[in-house]
């Protein structure tokens, strides 16, 4: 196994002959194509997209097409002085092209630029959102004019880069800046994905385990910023080995989900609280709400990478890594139940039978459980209301699952949670002694709601070669439950065990 020369970056735009880059050709000859056709536009993605090292890449090619380009970021200009902001456009300017200014205001912007006649100009701004308000304005009028004459003077095009689709904020009847012209970052698709992963696997010998990629891709839904977190991860703790194998993944994914501080995590989870009751309907109920980027909360988290549009139209998780992230940290440690769980078993080994759970027994002792304590300790109250933060859906799914770890955690088995892209479904793997198990829950509304839960179920174990599940059904005592009944059924192969927990609405609420 070889040395590397390259490695995986997590921070910054790739340098290509010390990371591991994919050069997006098709991606970078559309902003060519724009730029040559003198317009300005703008380039926005939710975080971690690659934005950056696309916009370096484009540079690049640019400079080799003949153009001059000056790049700049503004991220930590919300509070800059208008003298600082044209100082520095004018040192960068020196610094990168051949070119120089000495405007005094933004409003010189326009005369100064307009007097370069020589040469092709293009001026990239990243980070747009973060200048000062008071001059995003006049920047932006100085940039409009320019435009208009764009054919008289050397500066081509301006492009400015952003998380947020700033296209509302900069457009108007006469701005350069409009829906046609915005260039978005999508993530990598899978194949690229296992393309960068190969990159590492040629160079230096070290193999990626097959399913290995597959998680990688399944957990991070291709988003450039995680995908190479989690294979810099890998790479760094798995020195030596010839394979990266399943076991080395799951120990950085749990790395991921319950030790990093993230600061683009942290932005997710910020958000996720501040829209708390939004994000709990995407995380426990299976309601179709309509992708509307006019809502704040819709634009604000889709901003940020936690949600996107589905083929229908309606909202879906986008990264599973986030959503695992929102849901552990919604989650109710400390209400004092799991005393309460089991008090009738003294030795947990014996729902143990020849290798495999006995789940007959654990099911029917978390029934009998909830008649007698309900689900209200599940529900998290906020200290200065007293008012409750958490919704109903969330307790019922949150009181499972603490039960079924805290068995787990007995008898050393392992579990994971692994939620989909999708809205409200939720699977449990259960890995105990090299016997798996999946565990689905789903609360009932009404008879097709469920049954296509089974199919689904069935489809998800048949895609992960696990071939029994556990179908967990919750029924209000004030909806009759219909086309589902207790029992094990078949379906695609797959054997399903279906148990049915029944609750009084008022009285666990």
């Amino acid at each position: 196994m070889q040395k590397a020369k390259r490695y995986f970056n997590t921070s910054g735009p790739n340098i290509i002959k010390e990371h591991y880059t994919l050069l997006r050709s098709d991606l970078v000859t559309r902003g060519e194509e724009m730029v040559k056709r003198n317009r300005y536009f703008t380039i926005w993605a939710p975080r971690q997209t690659g934005k950056s090292t696309y916009f370096q890449l484009l540079a690049n090619q640019l400079r080799e097409e003949g153009y001059q380009v000056l790049q700049i970021s503004v991220e930590s200009y919300f509070n800059a002085r208008e003298d600082y902001f044209l100082r520095r456009i004018n040192e960068q300017l020196e610094k990168q092209t051949s070119l120089s200014i000495a405007p005094r205001k933004i409003s010189e912007l326009e005369g100064e630029f307009s007097a370069i006649t020589q040469g092709k100009l293009v001026i990239i701004v990243d980070e747009i959102e973060g200048l000062n308000p008071e001059l995003f304005g006049p920047f932006l009028h100085s940039i409009r004019q320019l435009y208009h004459s764009r054919l008289e003077h050397s500066l081509k095009s301006v492009i400015l880069v952003g998380v947020s689709n700033i296209v509302g904020v900069v457009e108007d009847h006469a701005s350069p800046f409009n829906i046609a012209d915005n260039l978005e970052i999508p993530y990598f698709t899978e194949e690229e994905t296992f393309d960068l992963l190969h990159q590492h696997e040629e160079e230096t010998g070290q193999l990626f385990e097959e399913k290995v990629k597959a998680k990688i891709s399944e957990i991070t839904a291709n988003q450039p910023g995680l995908v190479n977190g989690f294979a810099y991860q890998l790479v760094e703790r798995n020195k030596g080995k010839q394979v990266i194998h399943y076991e080395d993944y799951l120990e950085v994914e749990d790395w991921y989900l319950h030790k990093v501080i993230d600061k683009n995590v942290a932005n997710i989870l910020k958000y996720a609280r501040k829209f708390r009751p939004f994000v709990e309907r995407l995380l426990f109920t299976e309601e179709d709400i309509h992708f509307d980027i006019d809502r704040e909360e819709i634009k604000i988290l889709h901003t940020n990478g936690l949600i996107k549009d589905d083929p229908n139209g309606n909202v879906m998780f986008w990264v599973p890594l986030y959503k695992k992230r929102i849901y552990s940290a919604f989650y109710p440690y400390t209400n004092g139940e799991k005393q309460y769980f089991f008090n009738r078993i003294e030795n947990f080994f014996d729902l143990v039978k020849g290798g495999r759970i006995d789940f007959e027994f654990l099911i029917q002792n978390y029934k009998d459980y909830v008649k007698r304590r309900s689900f209200k300790a599940f529900r998290e109250k906020d200290p200065e209301t007293g008012e409750y933060k958490s919704m109903r859906e969330a307790a019922l799914k949150y009181s499972f699952e603490t039960y079924i770890s805290l068995f787990l955690q007995h008898i050393e088995a392992q579990s994971y949670t692994e939620p989909g892209t999708g809205l409200g479904r939720s699977d449990i793997l259960v890995n105990y002694q090299g016997q798996e198990y999946v565990i689905e829950t789903k609360i009932y509304r009404y008879p097709l709601q469920v049954q296509k839960g089974l199919k689904q179920l069935a489809y998800y174990c048949n895609s992960i070669n696990i071939y029994e599940g556990l179908y967990m059904v919750f029924a209000s005592n004030k909806v009759p439950v219909k086309g589902i009944s207790e029992g094990t059924q078949e379906i695609d192969g797959v054997k399903i065990r279906v148990y049915i927990v029944d609750y009084d609405e008022e009285k666990d609420f």
